[in-house]
Formats: structure tokens, C-alpha cells, sequence
């Protein structure tokens, strides 16, 4: 599985974590994997890691949003397709060493495969916006 394709599943996985609002997240992270075959053991890393992370650093990283939204938007106006890729998108910036352009190009890249029609603007403007802070 590379890198394109795991992050998709776990784009997937954090949209189905802000539908069912789940407390257990192991037993979530298990049950994903098991349910979509995911076998690969970097894969698996990667997913446990990116979902964790994200609960470590909700506020941080949900402030990051909503610092970087237009003024007349509000953090529940957003889909939860858009949230989900800007949770990702905003751990890998902030806590992985993945390069920002490969960050945004890959948000971009399920924001169209999976958003609205604005959804890779909106994407792309926010992650742009958070590139730039943390210059």
C-alpha cells in the first residue's frame, strides 16, 4: 500500500470517527482495519498514529481552523469531509516531517475526489493560510 493509498484510508477513518463519534478509538482503529482488509503493518502504524495524534492535539489542531477560516465562518459550517481532510492535513503539517506541499497537494487531491465542488479551494485556502503562520 503506499503512501497516496494509506492516506486515503485514514481520511476515512477520521470521517467516520466525526460521523459516529466514537470513544474507543482502538477498538475503532481495529475494526476499520479489519473491515477494509488492512493488513499492511505500515499502513497500520501509520493510521494509529495520525488517530491518536489528532486526539492528542484536537484543541491545537481544531484552533488551526478555525484561526484560519474567514470571518464569517463558523468551525460547524464546515462538512465533515472538509473537517476530516483538515484534521489530517494540519497533523501531518504540524507533527510529521512530510513535506507542506505534498500535505496540501494531497488534501486537495481527496477534497476532490470527495468534497463539494469548493471543497478543494476551501481546502487549499485554509492549509495555505496555515503554511504561512508557521513560517
Amino acid at each position: 500500500m503506499n503512501r497516496t493509498a494509506i492516506r486515503e484510508q485514514t481520511f476515512k477513518l477520521i470521517y467516520s470517527l466525526e460521523i459516529q463519534k466514537q470513544e474507543d478509538l482502538e477498538e475503532a482503529i481495529e475494526l476499520y482495519e479489519e473491515s477494509n482488509e488492512i493488513t499492511d503493518k505500515k499502513a497500520q502504524e501509520y493510521m494509529t498514529d495520525v488517530i491518536f495524534g489528532i486526539q492528542e492535539n484536537k484543541d491545537e489542531i481544531v484552533g488551526q481552523i478555525e484561526t484560519n477560516l474567514k470571518s464569517d465562518w463558523k468551525l460547524e459550517r464546515i462538512s465533515k469531509i472538509d473537517l476530516a481532510i483538515l484534521k489530517l492535513a494540519i497533523y501531518e503539517l504540524k507533527y510529521t516531517e512530510i513535506p507542506f506541499k505534498v500535505v496540501i497537494n494531497e488534501a486537495v487531491e481527496l477534497a476532490k475526489k470527495y468534497g463539494e465542488d469548493s471543497s478543494k479551494n476551501f481546502v487549499n485556502g485554509v492549509l495555505a493560510s496555515v503554511v504561512k503562520e508557521k513560517k
